[in-house]
């Protein structure tokens, strides 16, 4: 009985040790971000409405939703259907950023638009991006001053580089017609000094057009500041803007049969709207319905295809490109300065 007494006595003191030792607690699981999915974004700036034709494209309740920020200069975005992601350009970090509802944004391409080495370049890395209608990305590159294709396995190969045996000065934006033809503007704004670099090789900042062959034509050398460029829904017109401070403008360019470029006209001055806000006319795209949505002061510029001046998505930020993109192409993406934002419309881009 002893023997049993002092095993039962063992056993409950070593119960007892055991519960005046608990065990340690299980380390809590990580935090769970919340899904892009289900996320709220915060607003930011707001809309002008200027005439009733407003409504019909951009509804009374919509809002400026901000996606993304810490970009140093956000520009270029393109919306990739077949994967459902937007790719947009920062043009000082030389870098394409991917941005998507369930993911956020990622690293898509590092370097974008300069391959070298010289830390004079700070607006070295690409600008306008664009697809195909194969669906490749083709890029306008500051720094190595061309316009290069990204292949499937990440590499950038030179499309267009020279005319007439001389070096472009920085593809900055670009579109593709129909027939596949690529047409872009070339102003001196990835070279350090501009106009006055002594690198640069053209005398003028043109805008060309290249055939899927490679084959590059010069449209015109009049202007100061080409950059951003769109067609309307027929592609008999070409919308050019203008990034000039002094004579900003949103020409009208008829299309010829060749694909060269005929007479134009002014289809909108934005001059009047240039004191005290921010940005130039840069960045533009068409709808199916042939309205205009320009970059320019104050945001993004809505304009009819008569030239009436709608509203304007005041975004409160220099404003550099916009896209439509989505589903349906109903959501324009807009770069502004720093940001990444949206805004879902009543109509829908070209292309879709």
């Amino acid at each position: 009985m002893i023997k049993y007494a002092l095993l039962a006595l063992t056993i409950s003191l070593s119960f007892s040790a055991t519960q005046e030792k608990p065990k340690a607690p299980a380390p809590a699981p990580p935090p769970q971000r919340a899904s892009e999915k289900d996320k709220t974004y915060p607003s930011m700036g707001h809309i002008e409405r200027l005439d009733p034709g407003l409504d019909q494209l951009v509804a009374p309740s919509a809002v400026i939703e901000k996606l993304a920020s810490g970009f140093r200069w956000a520009e270029g975005p393109v919306w990739v259907k077949n994967s459902d992601y937007l790719l947009l350009s920062d043009v000082p970090n030389n870098v394409i950023f991917r941005w998507q509802q369930r993911v956020g944004t990622r690293v898509f391409q590092e370097p974008s638009g300069y391959t070298g080495s010289d830390p004079a370049l700070k607006e070295a890395g690409s600008n306008g991006l664009a697809l195909d209608r194969n669906g490749n990305l083709f890029i306008c590159q500051h720094g190595d001053r061309e316009i290069a294709r990204f292949t499937k396995d990440k590499k950038l190969i030179p499309f267009a580089r020279y005319y007439n045996y001389r070096r472009f000065n920085s593809p900055n934006d670009l579109v593709f017609k129909s027939t596949g033809d690529l047409y872009f503007t070339d102003p001196p704004y990835g070279l350090p000094k501009g106009n006055t670099d002594p690198a640069k090789e053209l005398i003028y900042s043109g805008v060309f057009k290249v055939s899927p062959k490679g084959e590059v034509t010069l449209l015109t050398s009049e202007l100061s500041y080409p950059n951003g460029l769109a067609f309307s829904p027929d592609e008999k017109t070409l919308y050019i803007a203008v990034s000039d401070q002094k004579h900003p403008a949103v020409l009208a360019y008829e299309v010829l049969a060749d694909g060269k470029l005929g007479s134009s006209r002014l289809f909108f001055d934005p001059t009047p709207l240039m004191e005290g806000r921010k940005g130039v006319p840069d960045g533009l795209k068409v709808d199916k319905a042939g309205n205009v949505w320009a970059t320019g002061p104050g945001g993004v510029l809505v304009i009819s295809p008569e030239g009436k001046h709608l509203g304007t998505i005041n975004t409160g930020e220099p404003t550099a490109n916009c896209a439509f993109g989505g589903k349906d192409g109903s959501v324009l993406y807009i770069t502004a300065n720093t940001y990444l934002c949206r805004i879902q419309t009543l109509t829908h881009g070209t292309g879709f």
